[in-house]
Formats: structure tokens, sequence, C-alpha cells
């Protein structure tokens, strides 16, 4: 996933990318790992755009990914997307020359959400991945109204019931409900 600064001379670029996310280091991983498997293809659509010194790629990707579910560790599957802008840079701004009296704050490229680069290819590899691992649920769900499992004999509460008694407890303190001191 490489975008040459050459070809971006003549206004907007589009372009559309396939491919397996295993060939990503960081998605890899992630499979390897068992944290998720990728069932399908990452596809990615860019629109590239040279602006004076700076490249501007607004982008979506999309794929679908496998996870075990938080609550009753069922696999299931859900699709993946995300859109996002990012803004490359050919050279590092310069520093602005401030008063030296004044307590000023220099802020870096990245500060900012300029990626720099060099050369005449940009390589998306990277940022794409980065896009991917965004777009993971912090806690994964198969749905929302997910009952889970029983926490006393395990069962899949969504799929059966069970018989323990699962009222709730009266807490830490309740041996001390009915202590009097004299």
């Amino acid at each position: 996933m490489r975008i040459r600064t050459e070809e971006l001379t003549e206004g907007a670029l589009s372009l559309k990318y396939e491919e397996q996310p295993e060939t990503f280091p960081v998605l890899a991983q992630l499979v390897s790992d068992g944290i998720c498997e990728f069932p399908a293809l990452l596809k990615a659509a860019l629109r590239a755009q040279q602006i004076g010194d700076m490249v501007k790629i607004d982008g979506r990707i999309s794929t679908t990914v496998r996870l075990d579910c938080g609550r009753c560790l069922q696999s299931f599957e859900m699709p993946l997307a995300s859109s996002f802008t990012l803004t490359y840079i050919r050279t590092e701004p310069a520093a602005g020359q401030g008063d030296a009296d004044r307590d000023d704050v220099e802020l870096t490229s990245e500060d900012i959400g300029l990626i720099y680069f060099q050369g005449e290819e940009i390589n998306l590899k990277n940022e794409i991945q980065e896009q991917v691992v965004l777009a993971l649920p912090l806690r994964a769900l198969c749905k929302p109204e997910c009952s889970g499992l029983c926490p006393g004999c395990g069962v899949d509460l969504n799929t059966a019931e069970c018989h323990c008694d699962n009222s709730p407890s009266e807490g830490k303190f309740a041996a001390l409900k009915n202590l009097k001191l004299k």
C-alpha cells in the first residue's frame, strides 16, 4: 500500500486496495495471540491529494473480524469499518522564532497530527493497520443484551436457564448488621 507522490501532480488520486490482514505485522500478531481472526480481506479506499508540501489522504477501511464475546465466550463475527484522514509532510516544519522572554511551547509535527515522510513514496501499511486496531471494540459483545455465563455453574444464560441461587448477596458488611456495641 504505497502512494507515489509523482502521481499526485494532477489533482486528487483515488486508490483501492485489498490485502490479507495477515500481511500487516500488528494484525498478524493479534491473530497469533488468539485475540481475533480476520476471515475476510482488508479493503481500503483512499483519496490522496497534494496540497503544497503536504499530502492529505482521506480513507475508509473495512473488513470482518471474528472475536470471542466478553460475556458468554461464544465466537462471533462483526463488520469492522473506519474512516480516517491522514496528513503527510515532506519536510519537518521549521521551528518558530519566538521571543526569548516568552515561555512559548513548541509543537512538533506529531503534536499537530502530521506524518513525516521522505522520498517519492508514502507507505501506508503502518497507518492502515493502526486504523484497524483503533476500530476494534474495547469489549467485544456478541449482542448488547448478551446475558453471559452463570457465575455459579457456568451455563450460557443466552441458551439455557440455570437453577443456581443468583439472588444478590447482602454485601461484605452483612455480618455486622446485627452487631450491638455497649
